[in-house]
Formats: structure tokens, sequence, C-alpha cells
């Protein structure tokens, strides 16, 4: 493992309703016509604008447009919405998280993950998170804010740049999948995750002109949401942040589950694979005497029997001072093969990232550590490597 950083800053408390600035990213292209417009520029320097931001190499000037506009349209319609504060590395480079700090001075992470045939990045959709899950780091931190579409694509758009500079081991390349699967609901901030997703797939210059067959939004399962999802029209994959099959548990470990139980959530799934013919992804995050035993594991494969789904097992990643711990690879294995027996596909998700806080708002915690503390340091252990 190798760590890049940059100085953390002091967080500081924004005024009370400040919103990210407008950026090209938050606006279809239609109302990025219109606003370059009522700036009194050419309707075209929409299209220059989003080539620019979409396609150009980090750092590169906008010289394709006339000196004198340049810096009014950047203040208009690229102002700077993160800034890199601390980068670590794992997987001999090809595991890259980072640490974001927005214009309010939140704290947001993304995961690039490198793969012989993809590239991966996971991001965040909210800075922390209200659903309380209280085996998850951003959910033992609560919620600040959403974030802007804006601010979404922007780490996408810096991962994918990233990979066609070359900058993870392997040369140039591109990335192919986004999952929402970082800090957040993105079922709880739709209209900007559904924005953010609408530019990632649209054609270049206008978006990254990515599939939607590789994009994945995760929920713990906001029914009405997901019907709304269902009814966009779009073949992305769903990801149901199950982690247990019986209410009596989920209540506990996904607090949300007493609003929509599980027999509600998974119809609402069904009914999406229904209508869109993509396969459901279940996820489940097997924790040590808690969720782990063949008896759950015949539970969930009786719910999950001859749908259109896929379970993808997540071993643990343990937070500091959590009573919550992984699985043993015994059971693990028992899990398994017991939901296996029903019939339903069942992966166990590679676990990168372990010793570079890779669960989603491990690092982010870390740092407001480090800010309230700066006489502490990672080696002290404020960081869980």
């Amino acid at each position: 493992m190798s760590t890049a950083s940059l100085p953390l800053p002091l967080i500081w408390t924004p005024p009370r309703g400040a919103k990210p600035p407008r950026h090209l990213a938050d606006l279809s292209i239609e109302q990025l016509r219109a606003a370059v417009v009522e700036a009194g520029h050419p309707a075209y320097r929409a299209e220059q604008l989003s080539r620019h931001y979409f396609e150009a190499p980090a750092g590169q000037d906008l010289t394709d447009l006339p000196r004198a506009a340049r810096d009014g349209l950047r203040a208009e319609f690229l102002p700077p919405l993160l800034t890199s504060v601390h980068e670590r590395l794992a997987d001999a480079g090809t595991t890259r998280k980072t640490l974001w700090r927005a214009f309010d001075g939140t704290l947001i992470e993304s995961v690039l993950m490198r793969y012989p045939s993809r590239a991966t990045l996971c991001v965040s959709s909210q800075a922390g998170c209200g659903m309380a899950c209280p085996f998850c780091a951003t959910g033992q931190g609560g919620l600040t804010r959403n974030l802007s579409a804006g601010e979404i694509v922007g780490q996408v758009v810096s991962a994918a740049k990233a990979l066609r500079a070359g900058d993870l081991p392997g040369g140039p390349g591109r990335l192919s999948n986004v999952v929402f699967m970082g800090m957040g609901e993105p079922l709880a901030n739709y209209n900007r995750v559904l924005a953010a997703i609408r530019r990632m797939l649209a054609p270049t210059p206008h978006g990254l002109g990515m599939s939607a067959r590789g994009i994945t939004v995760s929920t713990v399962g906001l029914v009405p949401a997901i019907s709304r999802l269902t009814d966009e029209g779009l073949a992305l994959t769903l990801a149901v942040s199950l982690h247990a099959p019986d209410d009596e548990l989920r209540d506990t470990l996904v607090p949300v589950n007493t609003r929509w139980p599980v027999r509600e959530v998974l119809d609402a799934a069904w009914r999406y694979a229904d209508v869109t013919g993509r396969r459901v992804s279940i996820e489940y995050a097997l924790i040590r005497d808690v969720n782990d035993s063949v008896e759950r594991a015949d539970q969930l494969g009786r719910l999950l029997s001859g749908r259109l789904t896929h379970v993808n097992v997540i071993p643990l990643n343990p937070t500091p001072g959590s009573k919550w711990d992984a699985s043993t690879p015994q059971a693990q294995g028992r899990f398994v093969a017991a939901v296996r027996a029903h019939g339903v596909a069942i992966t166990v998700r590679d676990t990168r990232g372990r010793e570079i806080d890779g669960a989603c708002g491990q690092l982010a915690a870390s740092a407001q550590a480090l800010s309230a503390d700066p006489a502490r340091t990672p080696e002290a252990g404020t960081s869980p490597t």
C-alpha cells in the first residue's frame, strides 16, 4: 500500500441553507444552452463547455474559447465543486480512495477500482446518511446534506479522466461502471441522483456516454422511490441492501424496515425486474453471529428462489469501536452454500480497500477526528488500517 495526501483542512460550518453553486453538470444540454444565451454568449458555447468538462484532460484550460470570455464562462458554469484533500492507494495502486471537500467544507468519499476487464467507481450521493444502519460508518455519522447533481457527476468525471490519463496501473483505460454504494441513500436524493445519471448516460460531448447497464443504484428499500425508478424507463441495475430476510432482525439492522418491511421491499424489487428485465442485486452484509446462520440463509433462499436476482454477500468491514464484526470464513461458506441450495445465484464481493478505510464513511470520519484534534495522526490510531 502507498499513501498520497495533502494537509487536511479545518472543517467549517456553512451558512444555513447554503447550496452548491450551479454547475453545467446540474443542467440538461437544453438548459445549458438557454443559460449560456441568457449570460450573453452564443448557444454553441454550451457544446464547447460540455466538451471541455467531460472530455478535456484534467487541468487543461479553455483554449477553444475566446480569452476574454474564459473567466466569465468558467465562473458561471464551471465553478469548483470538489477538492481532493486526501488519497489512499491499495491493491498495487489499482484501488484509489479519495476524500473530497465540498464548497461548504463537508466531506465525501469515492473509490475507484480497476480490474483486468473493467473499471468501477463507487460514488457518494449524500454527505453522510440518514438511514442510521448501526453497522455502517456513514450511518453512524448521520446526514449532513444532499449532494448536487454536479457534485455527484464531478466524482465520476474525475475518475474517467484519471483512467484516460493512465493514472492507475495498466495504462490508459475507460470508466465502465458506476455504483451508487458510497456515502448516502441514493433514492433519498432522487431528483439529483437521476439528473446525474442522465448526464452520465448522455452522449458526448453532452455527457460521458456511459451505458445504463453499467450503472447500479443501491437502496435500503425506499419503496415509493423504487416504484418511481421503475417507471423511468432506464435499464439500470437495482441493488437492494437487505441484510436480513426477516422483519424482526431487519428492523434492527436497517431501521427504515419499520416503514417498508421486507415483503414490500422485495415486491417493489420484483416489479422493477419485471418491467426492466434487469436482474436485481440483493446486498447482504454478513455479520458474525447476527445474520449469518444457516437458518437465515435458508429463509433468504426461500424468499428469492425463482426470481430474477443475484445475492452479493459483503464481508463486513468493521468500524472502530463497533460491536459488529465480520463472519468467520467457515460461517460465510455455510451461508453461501445454503442460499445456493435454493437455486439462487450468490457470490462474495471482492473485499478491496480494507487497509485504506474501505467502508464508506471511514475516511471521512478519520478526517473529522484529525480536524478536531490536529495533533492526532492516522498512524496514532484515527485510521482503522
